[in-house]
């Protein structure tokens, strides 16, 4: 993530819902964070989409204590799905952290890893591999033509909401009913 002007309509801190006419399959029934929005692009990781691989074997495949754990980790999109991301409650000063939110941070190094494999990592976290990614004025055209549902993050759904549960949750933070949508959208 880089230093860029962020814009007055940023959504960072808040969540996309794909929309059941969302063309991409990959992000059907996905509900993404947003870390960074600015005016270059947007970064944000689908929080919902467990892998199947548990926490404990990568930190056995990096040599580090925790091969124990049993956690998910999540598809966080399809760019660069080799490359790891921890969302995390704020705790221990890690290297390549940057704030999202008040309550809401994200690592890119191996040292929160190893935290978390020794037990002394954050509190809350999520362990994703890889980002969802847009360029510049993509995401909003993608919102524009009605491709996405958002809303303020939650914390609660963001740590501690099932995985399974995710999507419906957001969806009733929004006050949407699926079954009420229709494929036109209007625009004020």
């Amino acid at each position: 993530m880089t230093a860029t002007r962020k814009s007055p309509n940023s959504l960072q801190h808040h969540f996309l819902v794909a929309s059941p006419w969302l063309a991409d399959p990959r992000f059907h029934g996905g509900v993404i964070y947003i870390c960074e929005h600015s005016d270059d692009g947007a970064l944000g990781l689908m929080i919902n989409q467990p892998l199947d691989i548990h926490l404990g074997e990568i930190l056995e495949q990096l040599d580090m204590h925790g091969s124990e754990l049993d956690l998910p980790v999540y598809s966080g999109g399809p760019v660069q799905p080799e490359r790891g991301f921890v969302l995390h409650s704020p705790a221990t000063t890690w290297q390549n952290t940057v704030q999202v939110a008040e309550d809401v941070l994200l690592t890119t190094s191996r040292d929160i890893l190893a935290g978390i494999g020794r037990g002394d990592g954050p509190e809350e976290f999520l362990v994703a591999l890889g980002y969802s990614g847009w360029g510049e004025g993509q995401l909003e055209e993608e919102l524009g033509s009605n491709s996405w549902l958002t809303c303020p993050a939650s914390t609660d759904i963001l740590f501690r909401t099932p995985a399974q549960d995710r999507y419906q949750a957001v969806l009733k933070l929004i006050g949407i009913d699926l079954n009420q949508l229709t494929e036109f959208g209007g625009h004020a």
